[in-house]
């Protein structure tokens, strides 16, 4: 993972955390109406979360793919040098 995409997950994080604490004080004050709208806002943070962290695992595993695609294949390790 890049120091950017773990820098925007960070961030993605810290935004659905902040989220959630506003859900939870609305709930707590009994301000139901506004909770529902938090609440939606919440979930649609933390969707955008996790189709980040999707997207960032989808490229390092084409990444990973594309490495051993590359790379030469490796002796056996049972195998005896002569």
């Amino acid at each position: 993972m890049s120091p950017l995409e773990s820098l925007i997950l960070d961030a993605k994080q810290a935004i659905l955390h902040e989220q959630h604490k506003r859900f939870q004080a609305l709930q707590r004050e009994g301000r139901w109406q506004e909770a529902m709208q938090q609440f939606h806002v919440t979930l649609t943070c933390a969707s955008d979360l996790l189709n980040e962290s999707l997207r960032v695992l989808e490229r390092a595993l084409d990444n990973y793919r594309e490495q051993q695609r590359l790379s030469p294949p490796s002796p056996p390790s049972d195998q005896i040098s002569p």
